[in-house]
């Protein structure tokens, strides 16, 4: 059984940083992508950035590059979001995602619609950031 668990998300005030985290577990994590999308309401999820945990290549959206950072600690299957310089804007449920076998959709997650190669997906953990 695929389970992503989410953690780390809450409120900052514009500027600050938050980290997040995803505890992958029941699939083949060594040859996977996963990714983190967000939500915010009214809003389309869209993909912010995605890791291939086996060889460690990243992919951002043109919004978060530069500010946001994705890592992955393969011996806790564990993957972090590192968000740094937060706006207003970034408010939103983060979603961690993942796709095993293949990880060729780390290439697109920045793609309109691209929620549709990942079939796993965690809870969410809600970001907030005041201005």
């Amino acid at each position: 059984q695929v389970q992503l668990v989410e953690s780390g998300g809450g409120s900052v005030q514009a500027g600050g940083s938050l980290r997040l985290s995803c505890a992958a577990s029941g699939y083949t994590y060594s040859t996977s992508c996963i990714s983190w999308f967000r939500q915010a309401p009214g809003k389309e999820r869209e993909g912010v950035a995605a890791i291939v945990t086996s060889g460690a290549n990243t992919y951002y959206a043109d919004s978060v590059k530069g500010r946001f950072t994705i890592s992955a600690d393969n011996a806790k299957n564990t993957v972090y979001l590192q968000m740094n310089s937060l706006k207003p804007e970034d408010t939103a449920m983060y979603y961690c995602a993942a796709v095993s076998t293949n990880p060729w959709p780390c290439r697109v997650v920045a793609a309109s619609n691209s929620r549709k190669w990942f079939p796993f997906w965690g809870q969410g953990t809600q970001v907030t950031v005041s201005s």
